[in-house]
């Protein structure tokens, strides 16, 4: 018998426990019993080949419809050419010397698995090599052929599904159960099954009900431990000190406000009045600021910190880039005009002064900015990263503001926490441009109060947004470049954003595309290709400059300059343009490769034109053919500016996000089950349940299980990363 926490190797031998150890990260009895079945399949049902993508690895029910076999003309051997259906579409598949492995039972008509990496050949789908299972009753144990539902589970180049499920079954039929952490009261509350009976049934259904009522015990199991984590961690924030800030009359905000030449909108006004009541308390403020591009989520931030400001004490703003931390000190002072010039020649009587710190000011420079930090002679504080370095210390910070919060390292967020004085914490605004969909917030950010600003302010103008179908219609590439150089005459700037640097670099905080891959696909553009291209093809005699994560950081700046100042035409760059940029000028933009962005990244790039009078144009330049999901998320960017919408779109079509941020925790990911798209509902009772429990016994002390069960979902690595995310 077998109990949770023993190894795989005394159940299933050396051999099949170093293969899910290797492929799968699957070391215990609880490994594998919670690497959950993706999906199921009926007996006799095929799965639809419409849709796959290249470069994922794909296991496939369907019929052979055609084979043949050929001897290889320029090396020895055979290949086989098979045809695939699901009784619509087709996918080949191209075997290499596999005769003697499949013999005569690669049959027209035969049924089966198909496994292996989708990749593109004479311009069709295929796979090369796959692994296949194929369906024989004589080897269908009585057993199995009354269990209808056969599970496929997530699965690896060198360990596919069937696998796995041999692996699986092998295991239930040693392990001897586990005790339930889940307290009676809420078994019977919520109608659950007992955690040995729904491990039982996620794995070996005898029907749909039961996969049912397995998946709801499975996913309140994951709701419910990231909600209690969550809970524990608002109420311990709850009880930290933070410097009180009220407002001030007849202070700097006032004069702020008093030369504001517009008006605010009425979601900033009721915002910021959240935002000011939270500073004038003794706790830190802990609050997430969604907003579209353009939505002025910048002069809320500015008005928050001239509140901190009046206070006596010191607000921080962080900024993912040099680049936008040097546009946002701009963007601040522009607004601020005299406001901002405190102990200069001509400062307002109310002025502070603003600094920007950044790790590449010359010594000089980053000597007296420092002395301005730690003095408290600079009463906003404006950089990147190098902020928080031990080295720079300041003399009161009350506040701090984390723009495009998922640019930032968990560690990094972490130190500004600490930066207050007398062992306080200061209050914390974390700004996104990215839309973030309910769930999501009630998870990642789900220790954060959330604010949105869903109207835009006015004098924005309308962006139009087309997919250029390049490998449909070529033609259409050498009319978006005729479009581009009229918005130039016209007197307007352009933006072209490739995914890569060129062959030695990748863009800072930005995983670059690998040139080649084994998919058949081509290698992203990339700016120091596609720059000079431009320039001695379609937009020869334009004035064309570039812009990438890699340059030094004066050049970045005099790039920059040189664009706001109108002395150049087009902008050939990477993601670095992203966010925070703003060119009122530049009226059009084209994205080559758009299908290697994801759809939030599209719309923040698109953010950036449209910022003036004149109206904007995006160009989702692709070969993405129609009808693959790729090219429907181009069309659905294409159809629609709200990113809310978008956002919960991109939740959509993630197919195995990880909510607890694995990727950045360097984690493998807990949540198997819980789906954003799907569990509104769960998630939402989990919360409210997580808050009842913590609020009557912070200490779980009467919840042993549930305790146990968040701190082995949500360690405290995890719950660390999710207060900060």
């Amino acid at each position: 018998m077998a109990s949770f926490d023993d190894g795989l190797q005394a159940l299933l031998g050396k051999k099949s426990a170093d293969a899910l150890a290797g492929a799968l990260d699957l070391h215990t009895v609880a490994d594998l019993l919670r690497h959950y079945p993706r999906r199921y399949f009926e007996r006799g049902d095929l799965t639809s080949i419409a849709g796959l993508e290249i470069g994922e690895h794909v296991t496939v029910v369907a019929e052979i419809r055609k084979v043949n076999s050929v001897r290889m003309k320029t090396r020895r051997g055979t290949r086989t050419e098979v045809e695939i259906t699901d009784g619509q579409r087709v996918l080949s598949l191209a075997l290499f010397n596999q005769q003697g492995r499949y013999k005569d039972k690669l049959a027209v008509g035969a049924r089966g698995l198909f496994a292996g990496k989708v990749s593109m050949f004479n311009h069709k789908l295929q796979l090369q090599n796959p692994e296949i299972e194929l369906f024989e009753d004589e080897n269908v144990s009585a057993e199995e052929a009354m269990r209808k539902l056969v599970p496929v589970y997530p699965a690896a180049q060198k360990l596919q599904t069937w696998q796995i499920a041999k692996c699986v079954k092998q295991v239930l039929e040693m392990w001897d159960g586990a005790d339930d952490p889940m307290p009676g009261e809420l078994l019977a509350g919520r109608k659950l099954l007992g955690l040995e009976a729904a491990l039982r049934a996620i794995h070996l259904p005898e029907g749909w009900e039961q996969v049912t009522s397995a998946r709801k015990r499975l996913k309140w199991d994951e709701a419910i431990a990231v909600q209690i984590a969550l809970a524990r961690r608002r109420h311990a924030s709850a009880v930290r000190p933070a410097p009180a800030c009220p407002p001030k009359s007849n202070g700097i905000l006032d004069a702020f406000d008093k030369r504001l030449p517009f008006t605010l909108t009425a979601g900033q006004q009721e915002v910021g009045q959240a935002i000011a009541d939270d500073l004038s308390g003794q706790h830190p403020m802990n609050r997430l600021l969604q907003g579209e591009v353009g939505s002025g989520k910048t002069i809320v931030a500015l008005r928050a910190m001239l509140q901190v400001v009046d206070s006596g004490r010191q607000a921080a703003m962080l900024a993912p880039t040099e680049v936008l931390a040097a546009q946002h000190a701009r963007s601040l002072r522009e607004m601020l005009g005299d406001l901002a010039q405190a102990g200069e020649l001509g400062g307002a009587e109310e002025a502070t002064r603003l600094t920007l710190l950044t790790g590449s000011l010359p010594a000089a420079q980053r000597k007296q900015a420092l002395l301005d930090a730690a003095s408290g002679a600079a009463g906003i504080v404006v950089g990147t990263h190098a902020l928080i370095q031990e080295t720079v210390q300041f003399a009161d910070l009350g506040f701090v503001v984390v723009d495009e919060q998922h640019r930032f390292g968990v560690e990094q967020r972490d130190a500004l926490r600490t930066r207050g004085t007398d062992g306080s914490s200061p209050h914390v605004l974390v700004m996104t441009a990215t839309p973030i969909p309910r769930t999501v917030a009630m998870t990642v950010y789900g220790d954060l109060e959330t604010s949105a600003l869903r109207e835009l302010p006015q004098g924005r103008s309308p962006i139009a947004t087309n997919v250029v179908p390049v490998a449909e219609k070529p033609g259409w590439l050498d009319r978006a470049w005729q479009r581009l150089r009229e918005e130039v005459g016209k007197g307007h700037q352009a933006y072209v954003v490739c995914p890569r640097i060129g062959e030695a670099g990748a863009e800072e905080s930005e995983e670059e595309p690998p040139p080649d891959d084994d998919t058949g696909r081509r290698a992203p553009v990339a700016v120091e290709e596609v720059a000079p291209q431009l320039a001695a093809g379609p937009l020869q005699g334009l004035k064309i400059a570039i812009l990438h994560g890699k340059m030094a950081a004066e050049d970045k700046d005099m790039t920059m300059r040189a664009f706001a100042a109108g002395e150049v035409d087009v902008l050939v760059a990477t993601t670095v343009v992203e966010v925070g940029v703003n060119v009122p000028n530049a009226t059009m933009m084209v994205i080559l490769d758009a299908d290697r962005f994801g759809v939030s990244q599209l719309h923040q790039l698109r953010g950036r034109v449209g910022r003036g009078s004149a109206p904007g144009l995006c160009l989702l330049v692709s070969e993405a053919l129609e009808g693959t999901s790729t090219r429907e998320r181009l069309d659905a960017v294409a159809s629609t500016l709200d990113g809310f919408e978008l956002a919960q779109l991109d939740l959509e079509i993630r197919r195995e996000g990880d909510i607890l941020g694995a990727a950045q925790s360097g984690r493998r990911s807990q949540l198997k089950m819980l789906s954003l798209v799907q569990d509104v509902e769960v998630i939402t009772e989990a919360r409210a349940e997580a808050q009842r429990i913590v609020a009557k016994d912070p200490e779980l002390a009467r919840y042993p299980g549930l305790a146990s069960m968040a701190d082995a979902l949500v360690d405290d690595e995890r719950a660390e990363y999710l207060q900060k995310a």
